[in-house]
């Protein structure tokens, strides 16, 4: 447990440095405990107790890891909050999570106002604030100063119960498919064991791994935690850039880093260099792999590894150091269980298609369902097993190879993306009649997406003036890089949009490209 890792570490390496950061600011265990501690005891005085839920809104960072451990170190349970969240998401987000409090980055705050019903939330603690700020008109509830968050330790209670393995860490949301997203409940347990020794067992007390993931992420809490456990130390960035990549690799000494698949095309991309392998990185995760791992291990003199992994798991699937079968993610490590079935969940013959199932040896290291919702969490582990909604198939050597998704999830540069949030806000512009969102194959890697729509009668919409409606009310990863125009959108008998003949359709010529046109969302430009 997270508590406990921080109070070994500080016992028995004070000195040993756990975190480093941007800014220059350098936490060695020691320092890292006496920030987690003073923290958490003016969460406590604020009313924090163990198993309370405390939503974190906040940007990678000191803070963002200051107020994450201080808030596991009392028990609580972390619901860390995608910084792009906006409108009616955001709103839907707060009212599943059931938290009292909220710890925002100050830039976000403004963001509340737009957002009617705050569900359970009473206090925003705000987050570097400057003086002078107006956040006075966020619904009712009451604003106080973040940083003024730290207080006396000594004076702090233990939790009323040993903090146990089974217990919850954090709810992880991650899109659906096809209606809002769901809050993954995670256990201690399971994020031991997806990052752990037995998952990762080249990890040591000397790598430092750079998180260039969001710390909202799995791939950003999960790999802070596995360096907690591994005796290592990360190097904490705000974000991925191709043009700082290397320069933060050295200035960093960061020895591993998780790529996208689509940032390792990035860094490929770039002109060769004779400093190509002057640096201290020698190990990447990269998912999905690289069709050549052989040429990006040559160039760079870093070893390669790929996985298969989602938020409601534990690794079940990797390969070994710098595979040779291209385009495998993997075999399935020691202690899951894996089948790929059919929609009777029946088994599939080998080299055939199928879902992806599993359960594990161990209890509580798999998710543990999904918050507040009772029918998702019986449906994903019907019969036993949990249903991934991934698709795979497996070849004679035990190798498997990731296929698609088996619902309309789209997955772009990182991020799960639910059609049906994209296509509420598509619908809430009033020139739109109806419309609908699918995947296209993207020229780097995952998906790019496509909105195809029909408007009003007699009614005309600019696709640049529909991008800038959308800015304010979703993510930028959620706004569509392609539209397309049609009279009526193909339906079944029963009057079901069949999406899979916008597919198959994809990029027919007349859909607009806003990248072609120029149009510029957000984090496009850190490319």
């Amino acid at each position: 447990m997270l508590r406990y890792l921080l109070e070994h570490r500080a016992a028995t390496a004070p000195t040993g440095v756990f975190a480093v950061f941007e800014d220059g600011t350098t936490w060695t265990h020691k320092e890292l405990l006496t920030e987690v501690r003073s923290t958490a005891a003016a969460l406590q005085a604020a009313g924090v107790g163990q198993d309370d839920h405390v939503v974190c809104w906040l940007p990678n960072g000191a803070s963002g890891l200051r107020f994450w451990f201080a808030v596991n170190y009392l028990g609580a349970v972390y619901v860390p909050m995608n910084t792009a969240y906006r409108g009616q998401l955001l709103a839907d987000i707060l009212a599943n999570a059931d938290a009292r409090l909220v710890i925002a980055a100050a830039e976000l705050v403004p963001a509340l106002r737009q957002v009617e019903a705050l569900g359970a939330t009473e206090v925003i603690a705000c987050v570097g604030a400057s003086e002078g700020d107006d956040l006075s008109d966020i619904g009712a509830v009451r604003i106080i100063n973040g940083e003024s968050l730290r207080g006396d330790s000594p004076e702090m209670e233990y939790p009323k119960r040993p903090i146990e393995p089974w217990d919850t860490v954090a709810i992880l949301y991650t899109s659906g498919t096809t209606g809002p997203s769901k809050g993954v409940i995670v256990s201690y347990m399971q994020l031991y064991a997806m990052f752990g020794p037995t998952t990762m067992d080249f990890l040591g007390p000397e790598d430092r791994f750079m998180i260039n993931m969001p710390l909202f992420h799995v791939g950003g809490t999960g790999l802070v935690l596995a360096m907690l456990i591994h005796g290592g130390s990360v190097a904490v960035i705000d974000s991925f850039s191709v043009r700082r990549f290397w320069s933060q690799i050295r200035s960093m000494e960061a020895t591993i880093v998780f790529l996208l698949g689509v940032m390792a095309t990035f860094i490929e991309r770039e002109p060769a260099r004779a400093d190509d392998r002057d640096h201290p990185l020698r190990k990447a995760y990269i998912v999905p792999s690289l069709d050549d791992v052989e040429r990006f291990r040559e160039r760079f003199g870093v070893d390669v590894w790929s996985i298969y992994n989602m938020t409601e798991l534990s690794s079940p699937i990797i390969t070994e150091r710098n595979p040779q079968v291209p385009g495998t993610c993997g075999r399935v490590r020691p202690g899951v269980e894996l089948r790929l079935v059919d929609e009777h969940d029946c088994e599939v013959p080998v080299g055939s298609v199928g879902e992806i199932v599993l359960r594990t040896d161990a209890p509580w290291a798999l998710n543990s369902g999904y918050y507040k919702r009772p029918d998702a969490t019986a449906e994903a582990w019907r019969n036993g097993w949990f249903h991934t909604g991934d698709l795979a198939r497996r070849d004679e050597e035990g190798n498997y190879f990731f296929i698609d998704r088996l619902k309309d999830a789209i997955r772009r540069r990182g991020e799960n993306i639910s059609s049906s949030e994209v296509e509420r806000e598509l619908l809430a512009h009033p020139a739109v009649r109806e419309a609908a969102v699918v995947a296209v194959p993207s020229e780097l890697s995952e998906d790019e997406v496509l909105a195809v729509i029909a408007v009003e009668q007699d009614v005309t919409l600019d696709p640049v003036q529909l991008i800038d409606f959308l800015r304010p009310r979703m993510a930028y990863f959620m706004i569509p890089r392609f539209i397309r125009f049609v009279d009526e959108l193909p339906k079944t008998p029963t009057e079901k949009v069949r999406k899979a003949a916008l597919r198959a359709e994809a990029l027919v010529p007349g859909t607009w490209d806003r990248e072609a046109a120029g149009v510029v969302v957000k984090r496009d430009q850190r490319r």
